[in-house]
This record gives structure tokens, C-alpha cells and sequence, in this order.
């Protein structure tokens, strides 16, 4: 069982940046493939990012692709997404989810465990 806690969200301008964290429980974190996802309300949720639990090896949606940077520190059971050049269009609820092998990444019924999201609003 893993449970995760995400933070960091919060009101930004355009062009600024926000660094969201998620805390995981549980002493297996490390084994664990760690994504973030997105949805606003009437939207399907969206992946974000992805980030693999041995190698670090990372995979990216298109639009978020050198703007977003997702690292982990497993010594704290975090992963981490860095976002730079928010864009209104990035606002929504940010959720990040585990996943015990890293197969079909981006799709988000795959992975067994989510946090409760945080919110990141960017003002135009």
C-alpha cells in the first residue's frame, strides 16, 4: 500500500513557476514508477510526466516537454515536478500516481495508487 500526498500548488502568473512535490508512505517507494497527471473540470485527465523507478529514465507529454522537469529523491520518498513557463492553459489539478513497472506510462488507469491532487491556478 502506498499513499500519496501532493503540495505545492497555488496561484501563479504566466510565465512563473511552481515546483509541486509528492510524498509517498511506505518503504518500497523506490521500486515504484512515479507519474503526474492533470485534469480540469470536463477534461479527461491528462498525463503530464513520468519517471522510471531504477534508472530515473523520464518521459514527457509533448506540451510540456522543456517546461516540466521530473526528478525523485527516493532517500525522501518524493517525486518532484518542476514547472517553468506556466501558460494559463496549465491550470487544473495535479495529481501524481504510482505504478509498479514502467509499461504504457501515459495511461492512467494503469497505475494502482493517486494522491488527492493539488491545485495550480496561472493568471493570465
Amino acid at each position: 500500500q502506498v499513499q500519496l500526498v501532493e503540495s505545492g500548488g497555488g496561484l501563479v502568473q504566466a510565465g512563473g513557476s511552481l515546483r509541486l512535490s509528492c510524498a509517498a508512505s511506505g518503504r518500497t517507494f523506490s521500486s515504484y514508477t512515479m507519474g503526474w497527471f492533470r485534469q480540469t473540470p470536463g477534461k479527461e485527465r491528462e498525463f503530464v510526466a513520468v519517471i522510471s523507478s531504477s534508472t530515473g529514465s523520464t518521459y514527457y507529454a509533448d506540451s510540456m516537454k522543456g517546461r516540466f522537469t521530473i526528478s525523485r529523491d527516493n532517500t525522501k520518498n518524493t517525486v518532484y515536478l518542476q514547472m517553468n513557463s506556466l501558460e494559463p492553459e496549465d491550470t487544473a489539478v495535479y495529481y501524481c500516481a504510482a505504478k509498479r513497472f514502467y509499461t504504457r506510462v501515459s495511461r492512467g488507469a494503469e497505475y494502482d495508487y493517486w494522491g488527492q491532487g493539488t491545485q495550480v491556478t496561472v493568471s493570465s
